[in-house]
């Protein structure tokens, strides 16, 4: 206890003789018998920019705690694959390229292209006689110069053959290819495959020359600009949550800042494995910055507010797993007596963090709120304002 202490008062005694003029010699001394005072001339905590409050009464937010990730809608992530197998016969995008909706993605190249369009030709032909003949014998059998079997036969043949031209039709158009183009006699071995949405390509998984087989993956496009969180909660903190709640929320990975959010829909079914269900929330838009889909952010679901003592976040310091403020013992006209005092903090909202055994101070006990611990990051003591 002693060494932190000592490590604490060190802090605010370079920190002060740092902020002394050449001129003006330390003011700063530790009473005889204590170890853990240290006196701080109003010169020098003017020059250190420092301030003193006292605890006062703060809202905080009562919030439940999780984690999750920043995705998109389904409908804004598309996964491009080919209708029928055949070879990529050229790959011009590349991972981050922006596409349009209709625009040519990959173009495939199979001789079974040919084959097919050739199939829907001959059906075409066969499908004209077939329809007159079928035309001719319905006329007859209802005249009864023809028999039923004859006309039964007519029409099974030719609305068999329908079945089979509309079905090629389909294929073709699936692949992107003109039925009225083929039998106008333009034959094609290559098709195009088109972007369905607007988005920018996020993954590619085929070089020139890849076969590809109607399974395989082609490229993935996505649409951030409707980009949202997918939350996980525990079931136990559930029935605390409702629509339109606000959420708070960072990016670990890339920043500190916080940024807000809402509820907009709470799960109705639990995960059993991990006896968690899924939150989707709306992310401000004044908040919509270069997110990208994928990333881990830690949430706050904000549930209520409650009223705490509490001091400014960076009057705390947390050293060696512990917390501590400066107190005040004594002020005069000249100087300052600072003591260090451990203490046991609660949650930390808008600049402020709970301290929960207020009630050991007296109500107009003072510390010292900002600049006393500005160099214990660049001393390495291995402490941190909260």
């Amino acid at each position: 206890m002693n060494y932190i202490k000592s490590l604490l008062l060190l802090s605010i005694l370079v920190l002060a003789a740092c902020n002394n003029s050449e001129k003006e010699s330390p003011l700063l001394t530790s009473p005889e018998g204590r170890d853990d005072i240290v006196h701080l001339s109003k010169a020098q905590f003017e020059n250190a920019k420092m301030e003193v409050g006292q605890l006062t009464e703060k809202p905080f937010a009562e919030t439940v705690q999780t984690s999750g990730m920043i995705d998109v809608p389904p409908q804004s992530r598309a996964v491009i694959s080919a209708f029928a197998g055949g070879y990529i016969k050229n790959t011009p995008l590349l991972v981050g390229n922006k596409v349009s909706k209709g625009q040519r993605l990959v173009t495939l190249e199979n001789p079974e292209f040919i084959t097919m369009q050739q199939n829907y030709l001959e059906t075409a032909e066969q499908l004209s006689y077939l329809k007159s003949e079928y035309e001719r014998q319905r006329i007859m059998f209802d005249e009864k110069i023809t028999s039923q079997k004859s006309f039964l036969k007519a029409e099974s043949e030719y609305k068999s053959n329908l079945a089979r031209y509309n079905s090629l039709k389909k294929n073709l158009e699936m692949l992107n290819i003109n039925p009225a183009s083929v039998q106008a006699g333009n034959i094609v071995s290559a098709v195009n495959i088109y972007s369905p949405i607007d988005g920018n390509v996020t993954q590619v998984f085929v070089n020139t020359g890849t076969y590809v087989s109607p399974a395989d993956k082609i490229m993935e496009i996505m649409n951030t600009d409707h980009i949202h969180l997918e939350l996980k909660v525990f079931e136990k903190d559930l029935l605390q949550l409702k629509k339109e709640q606000e959420i708070l929320f960072t990016v670990p990975e890339a920043s500190k800042e916080v940024f807000k959010g809402e509820v907009h829909l709470v799960g109705t079914s639990i995960d059993p494995n991990n006896r968690t269900s899924l939150v989707h929330g709306h992310i401000d838009e004044k908040d919509e910055h270069n997110f990208t889909a994928g990333m881990f952010v830690e949430a706050q679901l904000v549930t209520g507010t409650a009223n705490h003592l509490a001091l400014p976040e960076n009057a705390v310091v947390e050293m060696e797993g512990k917390h501590y403020v400066l107190q005040i013992e004594n002020e005069t006209a000249e100087e300052f007596e600072i003591h260090p005092v451990a203490v046991k903090i609660g949650p930390t909202y808008k600049g402020f963090t709970a301290i929960e055994n207020a009630e050991t101070f007296k109500p107009d006990t003072k510390f010292l709120t900002k600049g006393g611990f500005v160099l214990l990051q660049e001393e390495g003591g291995g402490g941190h304002s909260h």
